[in-house]
């Protein structure tokens, strides 16, 4: 009669705490407004560059997988094994090989995925921070916003826990934006796992446009950065993507020149991905973006030839490179009035994170003049 009294007792013992942990979770749980004004931080000395007409801008995306997925990385969600994939040093060292790969590239802006700050995961780091410092080595001073899309005071699984976790999207400009939004996507969880998860968004920078004689043309380039859902059943993939298109209709309307670009975790239905068919079918998928739907106004930029994003489920490191499992997940989207020239996947290895980045190079059309020319 005691053993059960007492295993009793440990079961409502438990259960209380269970209790009050979920309640504190859910008491600080992440609720971003559906529109948020961003903070901009300026490095480097200087004044930031326009966005005239008729100007070629590179762009580029990269994931990077907050400085852990390495060459050597596997993670448990795809597969793998790892919930901690790199310790400190492995950290830094990734986060500076990143910082050199976008120093080398020298782009008007950068749109970063998966950046942490003072998150468990990657040991407290400060990665959007040491990141920009990386971008102005160039010479330019940049302009960095940073919209978090996973806020949690305290993750609780797996064993062991993920622990506090602050990490977002990050765009990185040499262009001055004159304002930077948080725009909430849908969230496709419920309570109490939507404690515990992330929260998308957009990352819409607003920068004016001048013409040749430095004049304001009264249009902007919108810049949107987006990490769209990833291990949900599709729909949430599905109504995020619904959510981006009336955006970039919202501004396209307006006579802006328009670029949306990140991991969309889904190939584009116009991308030929017959290079990197599914290996196995226990492995992470990715979606397909029907591009159909967006309309004729709209122009789809990924690489087909090159991979950019490869599976977790094993490290790259010492495995077949030739039979590895990749995906064509990352691109761009650009209104009609946004000249693609080029998007080029940068083959760096995967040495420092699971994706490679890619590099849009565009020109912004000029307003047709009187005698209908440009």
């Amino acid at each position: 009669m005691d053993v059960k009294r007492a295993l009793a007792k440990a079961a409502l013992g438990a259960g209380i705490a269970a209790g009050g942990f979920l309640g504190a979770l859910t008491a600080a749980e992440y609720r971003p407004k559906g529109e948020e004004k961003l903070p901009v931080t300026k490095t480097g000395e200087g004044s930031g560059r326009a966005a005239k007409e008729g100007e070629t801008l590179t762009l580029l995306t990269w994931n990077i997988g907050f400085g852990c997925f390495d060459a050597g990385a596997d993670f448990f969600k795809d597969g793998g094994t790892k919930i901690f994939p790199a310790d400190k040093a492995a950290v830094e060292r990734n986060i500076g090989d990143i910082g050199q790969g976008i120093s080398s590239l020298h782009p008007d802006a950068v749109f970063l995925q998966e950046a942490d700050q003072r998150s468990f995961r990657s040991h407290g780091i400060d990665e959007v921070s040491s990141l920009a410092a990386a971008a102005a080595e160039g010479g330019d001073p940049v302009y960095t916003a940073f919209a978090k899309n996973f806020n949690v005071l305290f993750v609780p699984y797996p064993v062991p826990p993920i622990g506090h976790v602050e990490s977002g999207i990050v765009t990185i400009s040499r262009l001055e934006p004159e304002r930077e939004m948080r725009l909430s996507l849908p969230c496709p969880f419920r309570w109490p796992v939507r404690t515990c998860n992330l929260k998308r968004c957009l990352l819409l920078s607003r920068i004016p446009v001048r013409d040749a004689e430095g004049e304001r043309t009264g249009r902007d380039l919108v810049l949107v950065n987006l990490h769209l859902e990833a291990y949900d059943d599709g729909a949430g993939k599905t109504a995020q993507t619904r959510a981006l298109l009336k955006v970039l209709e919202r501004e396209r309307r307006k006579g802006n020149y328009v670029i949306a670009g990140g991991d969309f975790n889904q190939s584009f239905s116009t991308t030929d991905t017959s290079r990197y068919p599914l290996r196995n079918s226990r492995l992470w998928q990715c979606g397909i973006l029907d591009t159909g739907a967006f309309g004729e106004n709209w122009q789809f930029a990924q690489d087909g030839e090159h991979p950019s994003c490869r599976s977790l489920d094993r490290p790259i490191a010492g495995a077949d490179r030739d039979t590895f499992q990749y995906y064509v997940v990352d691109g761009f989207i650009a209104s009609d009035n946004v000249e693609i020239l080029s998007a080029r996947t940068q083959d760096f290895g995967f040495a420092s994170s699971d994706h490679n980045p890619v590099v849009l190079s565009c020109r912004l059309k000029p307003r047709m003049g009187e005698n209908g020319k440009e």
